[in-house]
């Protein structure tokens, strides 16, 4: 994918559609303390509902995501490569050059609107961040929501930003008449390994007040455990704290997922850990000989410890996900079921 394919105007080849191309891209930049030294680019997207590629590991065939690239900054992000494909940097430029889709609240309605669409669950925030700070200046999600709940179509939130709170009575709305999943990511409670992995993000702490906030709220909420970091954020004692935060907070679920080092991120990782935790290069790199994933047995075991602190605390594992698809329309004359009284967890194990 390149930047004409993204913008529904005219282009005039890649470079210059990409920073230059008046027609199919506005970029801005602001001067406030927030958004120093990040530039946006605005476009006008085609299309907002992305099918997932079938080899994909996701749980879910469709997908929304109004934003590229993230000021979250994670080092680990997965998505960085996706920059790639704009002819735009996957490290530093990833969190400082942020795509922007306009007009996805209303592209998404009318696709929502389409015969076409039948309805499948749409999954958000498994790209990057649609809760990331560009949201509190563009403000796409309310739109968004409003649009999935006005169809009735199923959805998912995953999301490390405290900002979803701000659509809560929106989220309230959907889930009174359709399936609707959140599930906040927290991967350790650690407040030194916070600071230098996720510096843009909000602290672990202030997710977790999500959790409780939105479970207070008849909105049941699962945590994503992502990413257990080897060899720094993996330590019985440390899995141990995260697992009671979270079950403190009141989560439904808790699903730990081991970082994972796709090409563009794997680059921008080792980089880091070559600067700030030199010795343990050598770990990694034959931890991650045979490829983006961490071998099957320490996947097993940091599953298994997870699990087992999750019911001594009290919280079960996450179940599968399952298709979700609209209820038929009920006729006139027939009671309608009460709805749920809180959403399913997004698993992506």
């Amino acid at each position: 994918m390149r930047w004409e394919n993204l913008a529904d105007g005219p282009s005039r080849g890649v470079a210059d559609a990409a920073l230059f191309g008046a027609d199919a891209v506005t970029t801005r930049t602001f001067d406030t303390p927030e958004f120093r030294g990040i530039t946006f680019h605005e476009i006008r997207a085609k299309t907002i509902v992305n099918r997932v590629p079938g080899a994909s590991r996701m749980p879910f065939e469709w997908t929304v995501n109004p934003y590229r690239g993230c000021t979250h900054a994670c080092v680990y992000c997965f998505a960085r490569k996706t920059h790639s494909y704009l002819d735009l940097d996957t490290g530093l430029g990833f969190d400082s050059q942020i795509v922007v889709k306009v007009n996805a609240p209303d592209l998404l309605r009318r696709q929502l609107a389409s015969p076409r669409w039948h309805g499948e669950h749409i999954a958000m925030g498994t790209n990057v961040d649609c809760y990331q700070r560009a949201e509190g200046r563009y403000g796409l999600m309310p739109g968004i929501i409003g649009a999935l709940r006005d169809h009735a179509n199923p959805f998912s939130i995953l999301t490390k930003g405290t900002l979803i709170l701000r659509d809560l009575d929106l989220l309230r709305q959907a889930a009174a008449v359709t399936d609707v999943g959140i599930s906040v990511s927290v991967g350790f409670v650690d407040q030194e390994l916070w600071r230098t992995v996720e510096p843009g993000t909000p602290a672990p702490e202030r997710r977790l007040d999500v959790v409780r906030t939105l479970t207070d709220h008849g909105i049941g909420c699962g945590v994503l455990m992502a990413p257990v970091i080897p060899f720094l954020g993996d330590r019985p004692e440390q899995l141990r704290a995260t697992v009671r935060a979270i079950a403190a907070s009141g989560a439904t679920s808790v699903t730990p997922l081991v970082l994972h080092l796709r090409p563009g991120a794997r680059e921008w990782f080792m980089a880091w850990l070559e600067q700030h935790h030199p010795y343990l290069v050598r770990r990694y790199e034959r931890l991650y000989a045979e490829g983006a994933y961490a071998p099957k047995w320490y996947q097993r075991r940091i599953t298994r410890q997870v699990h087992e602190l999750a019911e001594e605390f009290g919280i079960g594992p996450a179940r599968a996900a399952t298709p979700r698809r609209i209820r038929a329309p009920l006729p006139q004359d027939t009671e309608p079921a009460p709805a749920p009284s809180g959403g399913t967890q997004l698993t992506l194990l």
